[in-house]
């Protein structure tokens, strides 16, 4: 017998027909592509100095699952003599990655988020970046921008600062 029906449905193609559906656009385009492969072999330069302050000493960590590499946000915490607390969380520095108006840019500005669809992922960055190259990665310096906050017992927060640092991730821990 002849079956018309397929016995089975392609999840990860009717995830893709979902997403382009719905106004995403699930593959790189041709120019972003070309972005990628220029900023992978010629990546951006990790060094301290002028405004970008080397903060590796710290004890910094990520929290995140068991089997993240898509680690953005790593944090380190402080008591101060005086009571107060010092907290300092690094976001990965993606800019100088993917600078404002490129094709990776208006591709993730498109996209919004990454979609995780059970069956499939669709990333806003490609994973060269968003697991690799940007990744706040365990044991490995990284470019960051660093929010700093001190807050008083009382919670009030007393002092904050914004600038990029260099860091080191010193231990991936899970939730």
């Amino acid at each position: 017998m002849n079956n018309p029906t397929p016995s089975h449905i392609d999840l990860q193609a009717a995830a893709k027909q979902l997403m382009v559906e719905n106004g995403f656009e699930p593959e790189f385009p041709a120019d972003a592509k070309q972005q990628l492969a220029q900023v992978m072999s010629d990546p951006p330069k990790i060094a301290a100095g002028g405004s970008v302050r080397d903060l590796r000493q710290l004890l910094w960590s990520s929290i995140d699952n068991d089997t993240s590499r898509d680690l953005d946000q790593i944090e380190v915490a402080e008591r101060l003599p005086d009571g107060q607390i010092k907290v300092l969380v690094g976001v990965a520095d993606v800019d100088a990655f993917v600078p404002k108006g490129s094709p990776l840019d208006r591709h993730a500005g498109k996209e919004t988020t990454t979609v995780y669809a059970g069956v499939i992922n669709f990333p806003m960055l490609p994973e060269e970046l968003s697991t690799g190259a940007s990744s706040l990665l365990e044991a490995a310096d990284k470019l960051c921008n660093v929010v700093e906050f001190t807050v008083n017992p009382g919670g009030q927060v007393t002092a904050s600062d914004i600038y990029p640092a260099i860091v080191r991730n010193k231990a991936q821990l899970a939730y």
